[in-house]
């Protein structure tokens, strides 16, 4: 994959992420406590963590190709040290105070973790499917 491409992939994830954190933030908000509001801090942080994590992405990329096996290997570390990043740094800041705050912290990460592999596969399955049809309009041509 070209880094270009890559950057690219980031800041759609970015986005992703971003969005994810504030929907659930703002479900979770709204049945726990409905007259909590977002502040600008809050706002910051959540960009701050949603930077960092896409950052952490670093981990995926390989400017050449690599194998299934290795690529899984890659997206597990990444996801446990996404993890242990976050969590570290929702500790230092007061998101996390107790080990009931740890298990939903890294509950909510997982499941947005989910959420944008989910969106990325299928943007890959996308690409696949116009790639082989441009394959079969050319070996179609070819034989023409």
């Amino acid at each position: 994959m070209k880094l270009s491409e890559f950057i690219r992939d980031m800041v759609k994830d970015f986005l992703i992420i971003f969005a994810s954190i504030i929907i659930i933030i703002t479900i979770l908000r709204q049945i726990y406590d409905p007259t909590m509001a977002f502040d600008l801090k809050s706002i910051y942080i959540i960009m701050a963590f949603s930077f960092l994590s896409v950052l952490m992405g670093f981990i995926l990329y390989s400017p050449n190709d690599i194998s299934e096996k290795n690529m899984r290997i890659r997206r597990g570390i990444h996801f446990f040290a996404l993890e242990i990043l976050l969590i570290t740094l929702g500790g230092i800041l007061g998101i996390v105070k107790s080990g009931l705050d740890v298990i939903i912290f890294a509950l909510q990460i997982a499941v947005i973790y989910m959420i944008v592999r989910l969106l990325s596969w299928k943007n890959d399955i996308k690409e696949a499917k116009a790639i082989n049809e441009k394959l079969k309009t050319f070996k179609k041509n070819s034989h023409e």
